[in-house]
């Protein structure tokens, strides 16, 4: 058994998880990308780097990779899962609403940049067929590197965010086409002529391996996941969605296609379900990490030599492509009204070049569809204008502050989960919950609902229920459904220690949001406190007194007195007329803003506690 250990295999993907272990999380300390980081560690350590002088100097074999092959496998595999999520948090009527800038900007942009670019490589010296490949895959931009910088400055949702949301979603769509063409050589035969057989022949299969993930997608998808979230198991949940991606990925991978495209189609399918947010929090870590390998396998292919082999004309390609797509992307984006800031800043974030075209580059060459010269130099101005991007927004954000104010945030086309800001999370979608839900809801407090019981979410989706399947006492759900936006948090579940748990990692995530938990009697009230809670509320004990307080209005005891009662049996702390009257007055304030601000309460809500308008208030 030992014998049969590929250690070379291994020595390698020990250095791929140093560089993910240790070198990331400088790079990160120091305010670096860490996909950037990762770029980076490839061209360094990789066989065109440091690798190539392991057979001079034999102790940089374990610092090093010796054979890009031995981690290519599982690089792939970044690839396909950037293309899932991007389809996952991607929803039809985000994409429908988002229409007019994927047709109309997203489509101009890669074509019309294709056709300046094809030409300029044409002029100089390229043929035509190189030219257009280095053309289409200049054009691209890093989807991963700009959703990064957005999602950390939390601009998804505004003008800029979107038109590069846009632009960027396109161009992937567009990487679909020219990964088929060139894996079935269908730019050019080995004559030089069309091969118009294999070109039907193989758009014929294509479409029968989509139509095949979408039609099995539409019918097993939804029961596959409710059947393994009724197991309440996370092992077997991340399982499943790995089988997912994988799974459609090889299907489309056997009919020609990329495995990109399978994975993409099958986020598309799962979004639109109440699974999404719990297979977001899922995949979350495994993205990331195989994200990292991908951008590290990328940066292998940067050969360091050819940086220093002819600079000057190296950083004249890197200024003039970025010149050209910035410009182009920017009078295109004026074009279609979209303001001066966002478009300027639009242009220079859009403007370097992007992780595809090392695939569609790299594919081409091994096609002997360029030369290994013109991938060497391409992958170059490629590698360093990706280097570029972090400055250039901060440059591009500058620019925009000098040009004019950015336009107002459209939630409705954001990129993720449209999470309303200052809405409220309900855990747990039972009785309480519902009723929760519905008395927010009436009064204009945006919520969002989570449960873990998938056949009640699956039910209450069908009902017309907003509300999503997932486990809130992972921080990662918690984060998907919105937290650090969140303007509270309301816990309705019954069970003890899931309660401690999430209070807990809510407020390790938020120590500023409100948090309304259930609690199960007066002690673990008293525990929910010192633990975090904002306010917990005993269910025996709240039902007891809400019971009292209504019998005491009821039998004619006055409305204040009523609420005094209520007010001492609750703190069992005894209260001096003056202090009473304070606290009195307090609650009668607080009762009246909630009646102004409720008038319509529907009859069938239960009354709310006359103490309990401030947990609306505190969300509102």
């Amino acid at each position: 058994m030992v014998a049969n250990i590929n250690i070379n295999a291994y020595s390698d993907a020990l250095v791929v998880l140093g560089t993910a272990g240790i070198l990331i999380p400088i790079f990160r300390r120091y305010g670096v990308n860490p996909l950037l980081g990762y770029l980076g560690a490839g061209a360094l350590l990789g066989p065109l780097g440091l690798g190539s002088f392991t057979y001079r100097h034999h102790f940089l074999y374990w610092f090093t990779i010796g054979n890009a092959t031995n981690v290519a496998g599982i690089a792939e595999l970044g690839i396909v899962f950037l293309l899932f999520v991007i389809g996952l948090e991607l929803s039809f009527q985000r994409l429908i609403a988002m229409g007019h800038l994927v047709a109309g900007l997203g489509t101009l942009q890669v074509l019309l940049t294709t056709a300046i670019l094809t030409v300029a490589a044409f002029l100089l010296g390229q043929g035509l067929v190189p030219a257009i490949v280095l053309g289409a895959s200049l054009s691209l931009s890093s989807t991963a590197i700009v959703l990064e910088i957005l999602s950390r400055q939390g601009r998804m949702s505004t003008s800029f965010g979107r038109a590069s949301f846009a632009v960027l979603l396109t161009q992937d769509i567009a990487v679909i086409p020219l990964l088929m063409f060139l894996a079935i050589g269908g730019i050019s035969s080995s004559s030089g002529v069309l091969v118009l057989v294999d070109l039907v022949r193989a758009i014929l299969q294509a479409s029968a391996a989509v139509a095949l993930i979408v039609l099995l997608g539409r019918f097993l998808l939804r029961p596959l996941f409710g059947l393994v979230a009724a197991t309440r198991s996370s092992e077997l949940f991340i399982a499943a969605v790995l089988f997912v991606i994988v799974g459609t990925g090889v299907v489309a991978h056997q009919a020609g296609l990329s495995m990109a495209l399978g994975a993409f189609i099958a986020g598309l399918l799962l979004a639109e379900t109440e699974f999404r947010k719990a297979i977001q929090a899922s995949i979350e870590p495994f993205k990331g990490l195989l994200l990292g390998i991908f951008f590290f396998t990328v940066g292998m292919n940067v050969d360091i030599r050819e940086l220093l082999r002819e600079p000057a004309a190296l950083l004249a390609c890197v200024v003039a492509l970025i010149a050209a797509k910035s410009l182009i992307l920017t009078l295109l984006a004026r074009l279609f009204r979209i303001s001066w800031p966002a478009a300027a800043e639009t242009g220079l974030l859009l403007g370097p070049g992007g992780e595809f075209a090392f695939v569609l580059i790299g594919m081409a060459a091994d096609l002997n569809l360029i030369s290994r010269h013109a991938e060497g130099f391409s992958l170059a101005v490629t590698a360093a204008t990706m280097a570029t991007t972090p400055l250039l927004s901060i440059a591009a954000r500058r620019i925009a502050i000098r040009i004019g104010e950015e336009s107002p945030i459209d939630p409705v086309l954001a990129i993720r989960p449209a999470v309303q800001p200052r809405a409220a999370i309900v855990v747990g979608y039972g009785r309480v919950g519902k009723v929760v839900c519905s008395i927010l809801s009436r009064h204009g407090v945006p919520c969002i609902a989570t449960d873990y019981d998938a056949a009640s979410v699956a039910r209450d989706r069908r009902e017309g229920h907003d509300v999503y399947y997932g486990d809130a006492s992972n921080p990662e759900f918690l984060k998907a459904c919105g937290l650090q936006e969140a303007g509270g948090v309301i816990i309705t579940i019954n069970s003890l220690d899931a309660i401690d748990g999430i209070v807990a990692h809510i407020r390790a995530l938020r120590p500023d949001v409100p948090i309304i938990s259930r609690a199960r009697d007066a002690d673990h009230a008293r525990h929910l406190y010192t633990i975090g809670a904002s306010d917990a509320v005993p269910e025996t004990i709240e039902a007891s007194l809400q019971l009292s307080e209504a019998a005491l209005v009821g039998l004619g005891i006055a409305t204040e007195l009523a609420i005094a009662a209520y007010i001492d049996t609750k703190t069992k702390a005894p209260t001096d007329s003056t202090d009473l009257q304070a606290r009195l007055t307090s609650t009668m304030r607080a009762k009246a803003a909630f009646q102004a601000a409720m008038p319509e309460l529907d009859s069938r809500v239960p009354q709310v506690s006359l103490l309990r308008p401030g947990i609306v208030l505190l969300l509102a």
